[in-house]
């Protein structure tokens, strides 16, 4: 009676490399449906419930990056029993090369994984500088020379999210801020747990692990929120940001010489609203998904481009990585313990490290390193002139609300919100080349007088990137109101504007997949 074209069947359970699962796609909407069943089911059940999340986050994982799901494992077990042999050493000698082994085994990965080509072909560029000729077994070449042969080495999704949230553990057990899990499966299912596997937020220990042995008890608030962060999510990434991606922006970034300033100009505040859409709204469906099985997870985005310094802006950009950074290399360095010299060295290199996390590519490293600059220029001028530092004006402990001088606050705000968007074109742009085209295009051949052309032309694009902005700027207290209405809506209605969000993102969606950006990192 029903024709199943069981291969084709097969084929969406299993990993396919050019279509990843990610939560906008119908084999997830369709899977998560048949997952939420059984975990309901199994509600009393706290460890097969558990076991049951574990094997499902694994599968998610396949089909994200194939047999390599072999590699989260590693990482699970190997951090597990180093956590364990920690427990009540103190911080020995036999305790830091624990630390380090777990330091070696999560970085090396990393490392090998998503560095090789990059730190082959800067030492080959660097030797031949010097003159030095590589035997062809070292450069991959087959002559003698300096030329570095591409490895072919897949990069398995969100390997620098789980390695950094499994070393996060061990250290945290370490400094004695957590005590270890006594059962590998409870550390299995905080590492893999799939909503923020691939690409974070990067959750911590001592938040998340008092969580999973709790009884499962999803609220109507926790429900309503849910269902309001996942409809926003998808909305962000599968409307706004894939649209004025796959229409407009991907184009100027392939051949920004070839369009005029101010479509350049267009492209890079379309490339700002596209990379926070895509995350945040990726970081929304987790902290949503999460929400629905009983979960919590912290704040990943808070409006970002509202800061009025770039201080403010890596308190509110990626929240669980600035986080990160700070507590386990920033103050690892020292932090802001040895003077100002030493601080601004201290927020260079973490800015730096931040920027190479992002990609193995000079690009990355420039743009983490300009952000470091900017940083230690904005505690510089804060400590010179503090009434004229939007510094000054931040909410902080000793002072939560602070009287503002408004034409600081604002005049703050444009230049950061134009500092960060310049610097993602060093994000987004393929190579240096490409990167100083489009500020040579926006400089120097910027023909204003075709805007309203242009308006005319791409009106989905300027209608999503008007739209996309005004949300995001809008009060704070309309995000809250909308939250509320969301969760008070009865259960009928919450499903109905699913539906609707996902009609909207079929209505609109390009032919191919489009993977969160974030994927890459």
């Amino acid at each position: 009676m029903f024709d199943i074209d069981w291969q084709r069947v097969l084929d969406q359970l299993t990993y396919q490399p050019d279509s990843p699962m990610i939560f906008s796609s119908g084999i997830f909407l369709f899977l998560f449906l048949g997952f939420t069943l059984i975990y309901n089911l199994l509600g009393k059940a706290d460890t097969l419930r558990i076991l049951f999340v574990t094997l499902f986050s694994y599968y998610f994982y396949y089909k994200s990056s194939g047999l390599f799901f072999c590699l989260l494992a590693l990482v699970t077990v190997s951090d597990y029993f180093i956590a364990k042999a920690l427990d009540g050493l103190g911080k020995c000698g036999m305790a830091k090369t624990l630390v380090a082994l777990s330091l070696i085994l999560d970085l090396g990965l990393l490392v090998f994984f998503k560095y090789t080509n990059f730190l082959g072909d800067t030492i080959c560029t660097f030797l031949s500088s010097c003159g030095v000729h590589i035997p062809a077994s070292i450069s991959g070449s087959y002559h003698l020379g300096v030329a570095w042969q591409p490895r072919d080495i897949f990069l398995p999704v969100g390997i620098s999210f789980f390695t950094f949230q499994s070393l996060s553990y061990t250290i945290d057990v370490y400094r004695g801020n957590i005590k270890p899990l006594n059962r590998l499966i409870d550390y299995a299912f905080y590492v893999s747990f799939f909503p923020q596997l691939v690409a974070g937020p990067i959750v911590r220990a001592r938040d998340f692990i008092p969580q999973i042995r709790r009884p499962l008890n999803v609220t109507d608030a926790m429900f309503g929120t849910g269902v309001f962060y996942i409809i926003a999510g998808l909305f962000k990434k599968a409307v706004i940001s894939d649209y004025i991606s796959v229409n407009f922006v991907e184009r100027i970034f392939d051949q920004p010489d070839l369009y005029s300033g101010i479509e350049n100009l267009l492209a890079v505040y379309g490339y700002t609203l596209q990379i926070y859409c895509d995350f945040s709204g990726y970081s929304d469906m987790a902290i949503g998904i999460a929400l629905l099985l009983g979960f919590e997870f912290p704040k990943n985005f808070d409006n970002p481009y509202k800061s009025t310094s770039i201080t403010e802006f890596w308190r509110r950009w990626h929240i669980s990585l600035s986080s990160w950074l700070k507590d386990y290399l920033y103050i690892s360095l020292g932090g802001n313990r040895h003077g100002k010299i030493r601080q601004y060295f201290n927020l260079l290199m973490t800015m730096l490290l931040g920027g190479l996390w992002h990609g193995a590519s000079l690009n990355f490293i420039l743009w983490g390193g300009l952000h470091g600059l900017v940083l230690c220029f904005d505690k510089m001028w804060h400590s010179i002139c503090p009434k004229l530092s939007p510094l000054t004006y931040m909410p902080s402990k000793k002072d939560p609300n602070p009287k503002k001088n408004w034409f600081v606050v604002f005049v703050g705000g444009i230049i950061t919100f134009h500092i960060a968007a310049a610097c993602w074109v060093l994000f987004r742009a393929q190579s240096f080349g490409i990167a100083n085209q489009v500020f040579i295009q926006i400089f120097h051949k910027f023909e204003p007088q075709i805007f309203f052309q242009w308006c005319e032309s791409y009106w989905g694009v300027a209608s999503l990137m008007l739209l996309g902005y005004v949300l995001h700027f809008l009060p704070e207290t309309f995000s809250a109101k909308a939250k509320a209405v969301v969760s008070k809506c009865p259960l009928v209605v919450k499903a109905l504007l699913i539906v609707i969000v996902i009609y909207i993102v079929i209505q609109i969606k390009s032919s191919d997949v489009q993977p969160f950006i974030y994927f890459q990192f």
